[in-house]
């Protein structure tokens, strides 16, 4: 039979279940993943993660261009502690995903689904709850960094409209990862993008057609973040086809204490980039004033926007890689491990050759208005983007172990990376270069991370079997 339509097709004649199979079929877990397979399922959770991190891309351009370099320093002053407290949802996100993708490949679906359930309430609550403490702090925090004048009354503003919604911040972070977990990542794509939407045209309308100002910006953010983390509550508590539904469930503190553990890593990594966003302020605020840190606000947007891409890869493939190691899949994990690397070398000279291509058209589209300001920002572009080089395989090697549940070396990686390697290098290096050592030290800092990483994936494959 098989013959015959190999034949027919030969022919010229249409066979339409071929096609169908190729371009409709679904992506499961339990697949063997080709590259070209790796890059399908994953690119939803890398276009998530680029429509995300794209919020605060759209809120910095229009605050710059139409409220102030001011009020655009205030917004990147304070941003880096906003973030801190909704790295919550990362943990919750990453940490329920691996626990959950690996109790789907052991073959049990109901406990899966309650513990699914647990993390998802179990982080609402929490979100609450940091959410009003965020909100009753922040004046002070705002103080603490040094904000002063218009610039701390610019803070406390914008900080306090953005809490107010970042329960369901935290709601969206997680469920990029259970999107994927549960075999939806284009639907998890699609409440992204209309977040995302959301977001661009309030900016619009609130900053640019009516003369809300900073006001506007914190809103229309604020109620694309209620899209992005509403619609997915709404979806799974609904009958679904997809392997997972919020449902009834019971109280299990070992299982949320693993989820911890395995969520440490992007834990610390996001609250480690929020601290150390906050010591490259300071050092700017040092050598460049209020000018160093818009200059800094509009690479860290680009930033955001190029490592979103491989923390999206790193998103995408952890559920996977976690339902092979719960079915003992050994030589799939290898497999996996070689491919992805191969994949993260390949983005990654794209990505530098496409950072030093952009560094000056984007330089100007942000504080082109200014002619000193826009010389800082395109210098430190050129020299930040060596990043891109590196960043990729240690997000990787965090996000790896994550996933095989190795949560206490995931977040080793990320420590050293996001915070010890950082804060050593932007202490140390403007003492000898100025203010191109803050730019440098990103760079200095990713390649001993990629050093970290390499040796523990080494050290640990044995332990694996990968």
């Amino acid at each position: 039979m098989q013959n015959q339509e190999n034949k027919q097709n030969l022919n010229g004649a249409i066979s339409v279940a071929p096609i169908k199979k190729q371009t409709k079929e679904p992506i499961r877990l339990s697949d063997h993943f080709t590259v070209k397979k790796l890059l399908r399922f994953t690119l939803p959770s890398i276009a998530m993660m680029i429509f995300t991190s794209i919020y605060g891309v759209v809120d910095g351009f229009f605050v710059s261009n139409f409220v102030g370099k001011t009020a655009f320093a205030a917004v990147n002053f304070i941003m880096p502690f906003l973030m801190i407290l909704g790295a919550f949802g990362f943990m919750f996100g990453a940490g329920g995903s691996a626990l959950v993708s690996k109790i789907m490949g052991q073959g049990d679906k109901e406990k899966a689904n309650r513990q699914f359930s647990l993390i998802v309430y179990a982080s609402l609550v929490l979100g609450v709850i940091i959410a009003v403490l965020g909100v009753i702090f922040l004046p002070a925090i705002a103080s603490l960094l040094g904000a002063e004048g218009q610039m701390h009354s610019d803070c406390v503003l914008y900080g306090t409209i953005i809490l107010i919604a970042l329960p369901a911040y935290m709601m969206q972070m997680e469920f990029q990862s259970f999107f994927i977990t549960a075999e939806k990542p284009t639907l998890g794509l699609i409440v992204t993008v209309a977040a995302g939407v959301t977001n661009m045209a309030l900016d619009a309308l609130l900053v640019a057609v009516f003369p809300f100002g900073l006001v506007g910006a914190a809103v229309a953010t604020a109620l694309s973040q209620l899209v992005g983390g509403v619609i997915p509550v709404i979806y799974f508590l609904r009958n679904n086809t997809s392997l997972l539904r919020l449902s009834k469930t019971k109280w299990d503190g070992n299982a949320l204490l693993k989820v911890c553990v395995n969520g440490s890593s992007e834990l610390m990594s996001n609250i480690s980039m929020s601290l150390v966003g906050m010591l490259y302020n300071i050092q700017l605020l040092a050598y460049a004033g209020e000018d160093g840190i818009a200059a800094y606000g509009v690479l860290m947007y680009v930033s955001m926007i190029f490592i979103a891409v491989f923390i999206g890869y790193s998103v995408g493939t952890a559920p996977v890689v976690g339902y092979h190691y719960g079915a003992e899949n050994h030589e799939e994990l290898k497999e996996l491990l070689k491919k992805s690397l191969a994949i993260i070398g390949v983005a990654s000279l794209g990505m530098l050759g496409l950072s030093f291509a952009l560094a000056t058209p984007l330089s100007y589209l942000f504080v082109g208005y200014d002619e000193g300001l826009f010389a800082l920002t395109q210098r430190g572009f050129y020299i930040y983007s060596f990043c891109f080089l590196f960043s990729g395989f240690a997000i990787y090697a965090s996000g790896f172990f994550t996933a095989l549940n190795d949560g206490v070396t995931s977040a080793i990686i990320s420590f050293l990376r996001t915070l010890v390697f950082q804060i050593a290098a932007v202490m140390l290096l403007p003492l000898v270069w100025g203010i191109d050592g803050i730019w440098l030290s990103i760079v200095v800092a990713e390649v001993l991370a990629v050093l970290v990483g390499a040796a523990f994936l080494i050290g640990k494959r044995k332990h694996f079997k990968y």
